[in-house]
């Protein structure tokens, strides 16, 4: 009998399980507005299930905030492009601040050549791996935040690129250094929003999928 108790226990519990659910419905923008309040700017469209910055439109964020979570997402970006996808955004007296997992044409962009602000990397923070399967300008890429508790990872077409705890010694020399030395509680556990960036670049994002942990 407690075997079978035990087995109903598992079973209740697998059932339970989080899913992944999208955030973006192939359609529209429902669930996301503007950094700025209200409606998305008219630079951002949506083709054939794709978001799409063809214009100025200002950053996107999403309706919901998010605390433990695995972000999936594809992106692509134009020649000499730059973008990213932010997470755990908090609002501050100097605007929307959070993490920001970099979207970038390495090969094309002066922060290709810097590993700190490379794709992949946490932007300007902690530097993504020097081997990584970065596609070219133009085609896709997949990538993968996982955030749970300090713990941070970046995925890049299956590959981890980073990994680091916000409460390491690396993590505050990272802080440090960057343009984010004096923001309190920085990308650290809690809950915040998901950002796409306008950085003045085409950038076309698509399949957005988020698994609360």
């Amino acid at each position: 009998m407690k075997s079978l108790a035990w087995a109903l226990v598992l079973a209740g519990s697998a059932m339970a399980a989080p899913e992944a659910v999208s955030l973006f419905n192939g359609k529209d923008l429902t669930g996301w507005n503007s950094a700025k309040g209200g409606e998305p700017g008219k630079g951002w469209e949506v083709k054939d299930g794709v978001i799409h910055r063809a214009g100025g439109g200002g950053d996107l964020v999403s309706e919901k905030e998010y605390a433990d979570f695995e972000l999936e997402f594809e992106w692509k970006i134009s020649k000499g492009g730059n973008s990213g996808v932010k997470y755990r955004l908090r609002k501050t007296p100097a605007g929307w601040i959070g993490a920001e997992y970099q979207v970038l044409d390495d090969a094309g962009h002066p922060n290709g050549k810097v590993a700190d602000t490379s794709a992949g990397s946490l932007y300007e923070v902690i530097p993504a791996a020097k081997e990584k399967d970065l596609k070219p300008a133009g085609e896709w890429n997949t990538s993968k935040v996982v955030a749970k508790g300090n713990t941070l990872e970046h995925w890049l077409n299956g590959k981890l690129t980073l990994k680091i705890d916000t409460g390491s010694k690396e993590w505050a020399a990272g802080k440090k250094a960057s343009k984010f030395a004096k923001v309190e509680g920085f990308a650290e556990a809690g809950a915040g929003r998901i950002l796409l960036q306008d950085h003045g670049d085409e950038v076309w994002f698509r399949a957005i999928r988020i698994k609360e942990l």
